[in-house]
């Protein structure tokens, strides 16, 4: 019988026509097991799973993740063009970026206001806007 964590986490892959791997349920274990939406960079989800005593590379966690993007499990959300985090809340909501310790939260997307944006230029379309609040605390 599975516990509920990897029940969990075997409907979310299964929901993306994800094969269950013992990679891939590990990791959608530390992500969605519980039920709550999370942030995590890769690093970050390498350090948990090999906190948790599971055996996976750096590159097997990049690689998953990569893959859960393609599947639209996760987004992709890149801070200063070098740091990207992975987001399992796939609404539309903007986000608070803390600089004093590189972390990205939920910002309440009932108060962002988006008046007008710019038009595409020809032959394009707009495919998303994301929009990341920098805050430092006083």
């Amino acid at each position: 019988m599975m516990d509920v964590e990897t029940e969990r986490s075997a409907h979310w892959l299964a929901g993306a026509g994800l094969r269950p791997t013992r990679q891939r349920l590990t990791l959608a274990a530390l992500l969605v097991g519980d039920g709550q939406d999370r942030h995590v960079t890769a690093e970050g989800l390498f350090d948990a799973a090999s906190a948790a005593g599971e055996k996976v590379s750096l590159a097997t966690v990049y690689n998953t993740l990569r893959a859960f993007c393609d599947a639209g499990l996760v987004r992709e959300i890149t801070v200063d063009g070098s740091k990207s985090y992975f987001d399992t809340n796939m609404t539309d909501h903007p986000h608070f970026y803390w600089e004093d310790n590189a972390s990205l939260t939920d910002a309440p997307a009932e108060q962002l206001e988006i008046c007008r944006l710019p038009n595409a230029p020809e032959g394009a379309e707009i495919a998303s806007v994301d929009v990341v609040i920098r805050l430092r605390r006083k």
